[in-house]
């Protein structure tokens, strides 16, 4: 398990939840309980949300929401880092409570795992926050319960990814990690059951993560075509990052509409980043793969 962050101050310690893209997204089948069967490359951004946490001495578990995709967010019962905050706390069947505060940096709806990154983070800070014992597998099974990206998330480093998130295997790729890479998001947002719904259904083939050059060359998102069917924008996003200089691989992440675009150094990276902001209404985000 990562270590959190830095303690901020006396009795408050913090935890990024790092932004997470799929470098290539395969969907091989629709499962009999009505999940998919996926396989992916999951990589992780340097950057994400920021969560701190505090120890609320009544037990209670309390949210705060800020940052600059806070706003309108819900800080109740359903939020993934509330319910992420109070599954950890009946498990462990502790009495011991905590102040959490969000800052949301990362947009919502987005495909790039904010509220499952999040939701990761919350209990790698809560199990160091409440001295929890709990074991890596245990750990693990509360987050599959709260969505199929967190499990992933919990440790945010490159890994390939099957089933709906349960099958997790930590995978290097020579060149990957470290690579400048930059983020942009059109400003919308995209419903993932409804891109789900869109997919044709046709299975394309096995992901080969073999090499940086077998993912650039063969790999792909099964569900970029349905996620620009509902935003036809996210093909404008690509568009202007497939034809920056310098740029190895430019793809849509998980459900959109988030893109990514990997670079061979930083300042070709920022001169994308000058274009894509020129564009109003266009998150973006230079960051780079993080590593282990």
């Amino acid at each position: 398990m990562p270590l959190p962050d830095m303690e901020v101050d006396a009795g408050i310690i913090a935890e990024t939840a790092y932004a997470k893209v799929n470098v290539a997204l395969h969907v091989r089948a629709r499962r009999d309980d009505g999940y998919h069967a996926l396989e992916s490359l999951f990589v992780f951004a340097d950057h994400g949300d920021h969560i701190v946490a505090s120890e609320n001495e009544d037990g209670a578990i309390d949210l705060a929401i800020d940052g600059p995709f806070g706003e309108g967010l819900d800080a109740g019962p359903s939020n993934l880092v509330m319910r992420a905050a109070r599954a950890l706390q009946s498990y462990l069947g502790t009495e011991r409570g905590a102040a959490l505060r969000l800052t949301k940096r990362l947009p919502v709806a987005s495909g790039i795992g904010g509220g499952s990154a999040d939701a990761a983070a919350t209990l790698r800070l809560l199990a160091r926050l409440w001295d929890a014992r709990i074991g890596q597998d245990e750990l693990a099974a509360l987050a599959l319960d709260l969505g199929s990206d967190v499990p992933a998330c919990l440790d945010s480093v490159t890994q390939m990814v099957t089933g709906r998130g349960e099958g997790l295997t930590r995978h290097s790729v020579d060149g990957l990690e470290g690579m400048p890479m930059l983020l942009v998001n059109p400003g919308v947002g995209v419903s993932t059951a409804a891109v789900f719904a869109g997919w044709d259904g046709q299975d394309r083939g096995a992901l080969d993560a073999s090499s940086l050059d077998a993912l650039i060359g063969r790999g792909r998102n099964d569900l970029e075509p349905p996620a620009r069917a509902i935003a036809p924008v996210i093909g404008d996003v690509l568009a202007v990052l497939g034809e920056a200089p310098g740029v190895r691989l430019a793809r849509m992440s998980g459900s959109g509409a988030t893109c990514f675009a990997l670079f061979d150094n930083p300042a070709r990276m920022a001169a994308a980043a000058s274009l894509c902001r020129a564009h109003p209404g266009w998150w973006v985000m230079e960051t780079g793969v993080r590593g282990v």
